[in-house]
């Protein structure tokens, strides 16, 4: 009988140490401008627009808690009015789930029957806005009731106006880099799922400070129907009472395209990441990237069996080893039989008696 000559060796597949998977974090973006439908009252109409020629619904905000607009009042004995609502008090600031956020800007909070008050002017008089806020927690859709009450001709009436808050949430899958965070998000809007925002952005991390202060590029995000929306750089800081939160600003050139006019331009993109692989209290999207290292070389020896061989592997638990075999080495074809994953240091693997009097192995882990 001709002897059996068996050759096996170990082999490795290193990949790059500043290899970085990909991870996901939750996102949440909101308009710091209200949407207003047409407020109706006993034979009158209210109007709000900030672009001229038509009614675009936005009451924009302000940071200290204000709105305004321009508006179109229509009442049966006075005919048409324009005006402008100089301010108008949103309700208090409120953060009842302790995220941060103004919870009237936030639709999973609510509020009920909340009065504030405001000035207005028209192009005949001027006088007091009392506006009446409810939400309930969960809808996008509120009621404000203003009253104006002029200085000069009295009160103007009630007018019911249903109003919505612009909400979008969604996925915000990143790649951590030293340097540099690359993600994309798919937002979909509150109560409006079928409205969708999804696109690129980059963020560049502080150089001083770069687990807790960031600048996105400018870049471009496309809605449902495909169009585009560009928005320049704005910086954005981790929360220190809210530490796995991020927020920043995101001013669109146009954030309602349907309009003819550049409008809902302002709005705020927090990312929210429980991600910490190193759990050392920073989350990974802003966190040094954890080195990935190449498992070891793996040891090999091979025993006869009664009816087979039995191949020992010694190598790094977790990681995948796959077992190829060729019958010559004249030849560059290594054919994998099998491939798993170590589970136990050492690990024995039976292997079926060559029926050829040569045969080589090798094991290449990753």
């Amino acid at each position: 009988m001709k002897p059996l000559f068996i050759l096996f060796a170990a082999g490795t597949v290193l990949f790059s140490t500043a290899s970085y998977g990909a991870e996901t974090a939750r996102a949440r973006l909101f308009c710091y401008s209200l949407r207003f439908a047409e407020g109706t009252t006993y034979g009158g109409t209210l109007d709000l627009s900030t672009i001229s020629g038509t009614s675009n619904g936005e009451l924009w905000t302000y940071p200290d808690n204000t709105g305004a607009s321009h508006f179109s009042l229509y009442d049966g004995g006075y005919g048409t009015i324009p005006g402008t609502i100089q301010y108008v008090y949103l309700p208090p600031v409120a953060d009842a789930n302790g995220n941060g956020f103004n919870d009237f800007f936030e639709v999973s909070q609510g509020l009920a029957n909340t009065v504030t008050s405001g000035r207005y002017t028209t192009v005949i008089s001027e006088g007091d806005i009392t506006a009446t806020w409810s939400r309930p927690a969960g809808s996008k859709d509120g009621t404000c009731i203003l009253n104006f009450n002029d200085d000069t001709y009295g009160d103007l009436g009630d007018y019911t106006c249903p109003f919505e808050v612009i909400e979008y949430t969604g996925p915000l899958a990143y790649t951590p880099g030293s340097n540099t965070v690359s993600a994309t998000v798919n937002l979909a809007q509150t109560g409006k799922p079928a409205n969708t925002l999804q696109g690129p952005i980059v963020f560049d991390k502080s150089v001083t400070d770069r687990f807790n202060t960031l600048t996105n590029q400018p870049g471009v995000w496309t809605n449902a129907v495909s169009q585009t929306l560009t928005f320049d750089n704005e910086v954005f800081t981790r929360d220190p009472a809210w530490p796995t939160n991020y927020a920043g600003y995101v001013f669109f050139a146009d954030g309602d395209p349907n309009t003819a006019e550049p409008d809902y331009q302002v709005w705020v993109l927090s990312v929210d990441d429980t991600n910490d692989a190193s759990a050392n209290g920073i989350p990974d999207f802003s966190d040094d990237p954890a080195v990935t290292l190449p498992p070891r070389a793996p040891r090999l020896s091979l025993a006869p069996g009664a009816t087979n061989l039995w191949l020992t592997i010694s190598g790094d638990v977790g990681h995948t080893n796959e077992i190829q075999e060729i019958s010559s080495l004249a030849s560059t074809i290594w054919q994998t039989t099998l491939s798993l994953m170590l589970t136990n240091n050492p690990q024995a693997v039976s292997l079926p008696l060559p029926t050829n009097q040569t045969k080589f192995w090798r094991v290449l882990a990753h």
